[in-house]
């Protein structure tokens, strides 16, 4: 067996289980390797029957002396097995699991590990795992660190588990070289690292808790490694090419751009004005710009964004204004529309229900030439069916990886634009310097002065009523509107889900019960454009006092009369995201609230919750989320363009600082040419950035 034969090699396995591996993208030796198991159950304590102490996880080793099916009155069956080694007898009982007593016979030997519980003034053993001991062959789901896999695509654990023993075993038989070298000696010696084919026998099979955490520690090494060094080389290459276009910033530009920042409405702040410098810096130099701009909601990032453009326009050329959704990038026609309205730049759109020109309100020919100065658009912008001939800058926002992938489209119609990528959410600058290595970083930390701070509120579930008062006399005294967001468009069947309140039964409830003196809309990702245009255009024009909304309105609305967010089941919403959803009110000149409701009675929700009614800045409630919950849940819900780490984790500062030292070393003393099997990692990388986006 070889890392690179096909999963196909496994002998003994079903058609139907080649199948499934392959839905999960497991196609060869090495990609099953790498589906490493998310925790472990530490069976490795044996124990005679006669000394079993009440609390212990133990394996027990022994013989069936009887078996049988017990009927219960409700219909139910238990499996109760006599369980007998030379010291004693024990009970062992599984329910509604009928197929056991088919699968086991008396006098068989059979081993099992579990909890040993009180139960009629004896002990019995409590099973979480067996198996049947044939032909003196080693345990794998008893009497061990047993792996626990994801079962995903109908893949049992123990089927994964047994299939991951035969290929580690067959891999342990041809000793260290059955996994290519990876990184070169020093890096290994220099941080303290297991080898790398250790790593692999023991993250699956670990001998000991020790050896588990070292092989986690070395394959999170190599994972942050390859991405960190992905990124050193992508920036590497794109240090060496040239710009479509150079711009050029000379003194009569220079003054116009000046004017521009000075007749805008409002004062920029100082982060701005910094980004803004950096990216003006970039926009004059040779080699194309690829900037990173982070910023909190509301802190104006579209404004800085409009002033790149603006240069773009003063050397002739196009700027592309790509977002992920239809609402955000007609919220950004709206705003550019709004920002160049004194100027001549010219401001069009371009979506699969939006097609408007500056030059005229027709809807664009296919094919057709766009001559617009800015247009915007999802990301379709770039599809075969449009042409640009003079593309300058483009900006990508809310869409993190897609960079890489829109540069290669764009490269591909001949084009090398600069590139300025932005994004709302906020995040931690140890991840943001991982996971976007490649790019320059340029950070809005500061608000717009007099923008008041939201306060935010978690309702107790007694004070549920009393909320919906309250929001009744805002509007009744202040004329404002209000947010209601809830997690799910339709009612759940899944019985841990039934209690989230679904947008369009809140609808329902909330429009003919509780606010039936109000106009109330329903908001959805469902909806199709036109119609989501006419909803939003009626609350944008206060015809609407009560917005009811899936998390669509995450990011892309802006309605300054809008004061109040209540987010129903806050609980499923990563901090991020809530963060996000916060940020859609206070845009206006008035005091502005975010209700956080929640039926949850957990410690540990209320804990989270209050964090984030007690923290305004979104890098705080970044740094809080990923401490507490780990980097899945960083962003909130799964939004497009992020890495899934297999092993390695974003929390893990100290390694992730490491590996990135580790890539410095290596590029001044390797070539990755040298390393055959680091090289293919590398490209697998690439490839997954681009082909995710």
């Amino acid at each position: 067996m070889d890392i690179n034969d096909p999963i196909e090699i496994l002998p003994s396995t079903r058609s139907d289980t080649f199948h499934k591996l392959n839905s999960l993208g497991i196609l060869s030796v090495w990609d099953f390797l790498n589906y490493f198991p998310y925790r472990y159950e530490d069976y490795s304590m044996y124990s005679e029957i006669n000394k079993l102490q009440p609390g212990e996880i133990v394996t027990v080793t022994g013989t069936i002396t009887n078996l049988r099916n017990i009927y219960t009155k409700r219909g139910l069956t238990i499996q109760e097995m006599k369980l007998e080694d030379k010291t004693g007898r024990t009970t062992v009982r599984w329910f509604n699991q009928p197929y056991l007593t088919r699968m086991m016979k008396k006098d068989s030997r059979i081993s099992v590990a579990g909890e040993v519980i009180s139960q009629f003034k004896s002990l019995e053993l409590q099973p979480k795992e067996f198996e049947i001991i044939k032909d003196n062959k080693p345990a794998i789901h008893t009497g061990r660190i047993v792996p626990v896999y994801s079962e995903k695509g109908g893949l049992s654990v123990k089927l994964i588990r047994e299939k991951m023993f035969l290929v580690i075993e067959t891999l342990r038989q041809k000793g260290n070289n059955s996994i290519p070298l990876l990184l070169p000696l020093e890096i290994v010696k220099f941080n303290g690292l297991m080898e790398e084919t250790e790593s692999y026998f023991n993250v699956h099979f670990p001998g000991s808790i020790s050896e588990m955490r070292k092989a986690r520690y070395r394959l999170g090494f190599d994972e942050l490694f390859v991405i960190q060094l992905s990124a050193a080389l992508i920036r590497s290459a794109w240090n060496e090419e040239k710009v479509g276009h150079v711009l050029k910033f000379d003194t009569p530009v220079e003054k116009k751009v000046a004017s521009f920042m000075d007749q805008l409405p409002f004062k920029l702040t100082e982060a701005q004005l910094k980004a803004i410098g950096e990216i003006l810096i970039d926009l004059q130099k040779s080699k194309p710009m690829n900037r990173f701009l982070e910023g909190d909601v509301g802190s104006g990032k579209t404004v800085v964004a409009a002033v790149a453009s603006y240069l773009t326009f003063l050397n002739g050329f196009q700027t592309l204004f790509m977002a992920p959704t239809e609402i955000l990038a007609l919220q950004h026609y709206n705003t550019l529309s709004s920002l160049f309205s004194k100027s001549k730049v010219r401001v069009g759109i371009q979506t699969h229900t939006y097609k408007k020109t500056a030059y005229s309100q027709r809807s664009l020919k296919i094919n057709t030439q766009v001559k617009d100065d800015i247009v915007v658009g999802t990301h379709a912008l770039i599809g075969k069916k449009t042409k640009f001939d003079r593309i300058g800058l483009v900006v990508i926002d809310e869409q993190h990886r897609f960079g890489v992938a829109q540069r290669a489209e764009l490269k591909e119609k001949g084009v090398n634009p600069h590139l300025l990528t932005m994004t709302a959410t906020p995040i931690p600058r140890t991840i943001a310097l991982t996971l976007f290595g490649e790019l320059d970083l340029s950070v809005l930390d500061e608000m717009p002065k007099g923008r008041l701070v939201v306060k935010t509120y978690l309702v107790p579930q007694v004070k549920r009523n009393s909320g919906y008062e309250w929001i009744k006399k805002q509007i009744r005294d202040h004329k404002t509107q209000v947010f209601i967001v809830c997690p799910l468009i339709e009612e759940s069947e899944v019985e841990t889900m039934k209690s989230l309140r679904a947008a369009k039964a809140e609808y329902e409830r909330l429009s003919q019960q509780i606010f039936k003196r109000f106009t109330v809309g329903l908001l959805h990702g469902k909806i199709k454009g036109k119609e989501k245009e006419s909803i939003m255009q009626k609350f944008a024009k206060g015809e609407i006092d009560i917005l009811v909304s899936t998390p669509v309105v995450e990011v892309g609305i802006d309605i300054p009369n809008a004061s109040i967010m209540l987010i129903e089941g806050a609980e499923r919403f990563g901090l991020a995201q809530l963060h996000q959803l916060r940020g859609r009110v206070g845009r206006g000149p008035e005091q502005s609230y975010c209700l956080l409701y929640t039926d949850s009675d957990e410690e540990k929700v209320a804990k989270r919750l209050d964090f984030f009614a007690k923290h305004q800045k979104g890098i705080e409630v970044a740094e809080y989320d990923l401490k507490l919950r780990g980097p899945g849940q960083i962003f909130g819900t799964h939004q497009h363009g992020y890495m899934d780490l297999k092993i390695a984790s974003l929390s893990d500062y100290d390694l992730i600082k490491k590996s990135k030292d580790a890539v410095s070393y290596f590029l001044t003393k390797n070539k990755i040419t040298e390393y055959p099997h680091l090289l293919q990692r590398v490209s697998v990388q690439d490839k997954e950035r681009i082909s995710r986006d």
